[in-house]
């Protein structure tokens, strides 16, 4: 009885020591990152005590043949900001992330997230999964009503 109590210790000692979270430290998110889709790079940086975030590397950065939203051979506009003197800004370069805090526990939120494929602006937090899987999640309102989409190195 005596091994088999111990036998199930040892086994819920190892389950739980390899489910535990991710431990991360406030700056592990700073770095660059892909889109889920990987055509877009997205480069974290510290802004004075705060991270945010913008496009630093596209997969197509000018606006191909046959495109209906721009000039072809030209650079990718952020056409749909609803701020109308923002419109003309190229997509490269563009920040897309805003004033996110390290909150503990890998994850960091109180920041925004700027989406250019839709014009819109949300509240997001960011999770840490590993440290080559970050999960962003934006979302209007409450955290229930978003979506997650996953950014890796």
């Amino acid at each position: 009885m005596k091994n088999i109590l111990l036998s199930i210790m040892s086994f819920l000692c190892i389950f739980l020591a390899s489910s535990t979270a991710f431990a991360a430290n406030a700056d592990d998110i700073l770095g660059l990152w892909f889109n889920e889709e990987k055509d877009a790079r997205i480069e974290i940086i510290k802004c004075a005590e705060k991270y945010c975030g913008k496009i630093v590397w596209m997969k197509e950065p000018n606006y191909p043949e046959g495109e209906k939203d721009g000039v072809p051979g030209t650079p990718r506009l952020d056409h749909r900001n609803p701020d109308s003197a923002r419109r003309k800004d190229p997509i490269l370069g563009l920040q897309i992330v805003y004033d996110f805090t390290f909150a503990g526990d890998a994850l960091w939120k109180g920041g925004r997230v700027y989406d250019p494929k839709n014009g819109k602006t949300y509240k997001g937090k960011m999770t840490l999964i590993s440290p080559q899987q970050l999960d962003l999640r934006g979302y209007i309102g409450i955290s229930l009503l978003g979506r997650t989409t996953k950014w890796t190195r």
